[in-house]
């Protein structure tokens, strides 16, 4: 039986394969996107199977027109992919105003309003599964990265409480965490120009690391489309998919270090507790 599928920021990336993928094997997709002519390929191949519709995840009402729209034309949608991201390259004192409100809008602010506006007609037909694409940076940190992980930190905290809201309704979600992989994505990153006082910092370095290549890419990218479509075929719930070994090792390092800190303090914090609860 095919399944419908609502999947934002289509145009490259894990969008685009996903939307590929899925049409590929006889799914219904809808699509969203910014610049709607760079489906028009599949649309040609694919016909009424593929739903197109222009959506900038940062208009809050275009968000609640598009969702709904969508489920009054399809009916029924299983799936909903918080794909779309925005991500800025640069040091605290580096990225502008504009910049740092963009990411937060995009990754964090339109990623909620995506689910806020799908989440009534999930209710509604009783089942559904939300993917909320993430990335090892929601669990861990690289420099020059901060505004990005401020954004994919505060998105997979709302996801986490969110998941255990709307459970009691037969909605499954799961942040999907992928690590570097050559997608295009980090060729858009959003830069800045360079302070010279980070030069010698961690920022500089990996600012060289990627300007140089040896920052490496390690995952394949269809591969990831491929874990998140097994996924929902499987119909397993996890709260959190890592994929990639970069997203399992760093991910699993700042974990371990995280609670090897945490208790360091268990006396220190043990000791603020009211001496009648002690």
């Amino acid at each position: 039986m095919a399944t419908t599928w609502f999947i934002t920021g289509t145009s490259s990336g894990f969008g685009r394969l996903l939307t590929e993928r899925l049409l590929a094997r006889g799914d219904r997709v809808a699509a969203t996107l910014r610049r709607t002519e760079a489906l028009d390929d599949l649309c040609a191949e694919y016909g009424d199977r593929l739903r197109v519709a222009r959506l900038d995840v940062t208009d809050t009402r275009q968000v609640r027109e598009v969702v709904d729209d969508a489920f009054t034309a399809l009916g029924t949608i299983d799936v909903i992919v918080n794909n779309a991201g925005y991500g800025v390259f640069a040091a605290l004192e580096e990225a502008t105003d504009e910049q740092i409100r963009r990411v937060v809008d995009t990754n964090l602010l339109g990623s909620i309003d995506v689910i806020r506006a799908a989440l009534p007609h999930l209710r509604a037909q009783g089942h559904g599964r939300i993917l909320q694409v993430s990335t090892a940076g929601g669990q861990t940190t690289y420099p020059n990265f901060g505004y990005y992980h401020a954004s994919k930190w505060g998105i997979e905290g709302f996801c986490e409480t969110v998941a255990r809201e709307i459970a009691p309704f037969g909605i499954g979600l799961t942040i999907v965490e992928p690590g570097a992989t050559p997608t295009g994505f980090g060729g858009a990153l959003d830069t800045a120009p360079a302070m010279p006082e980070y030069d010698s910092t961690p920022a500089g370095e990996v600012r060289r690391a990627i300007a140089d290549g040896s920052f490496v890419l390690p995952n394949d990218p269809g591969r990831i489309a491929d874990a998140m479509i097994d996924l929902v075929d499987t119909g397993a719930t996890p709260l959190r998919l890592p994929l990639g070994s970069d997203t399992y090792h760093d991910v699993r390092a700042s974990l371990v270090a995280r609670l090897e800190e945490h208790e360091a303090h268990r006396d220190v914090a043990l000791s603020v507790v009211r001496d009648e609860l002690a």
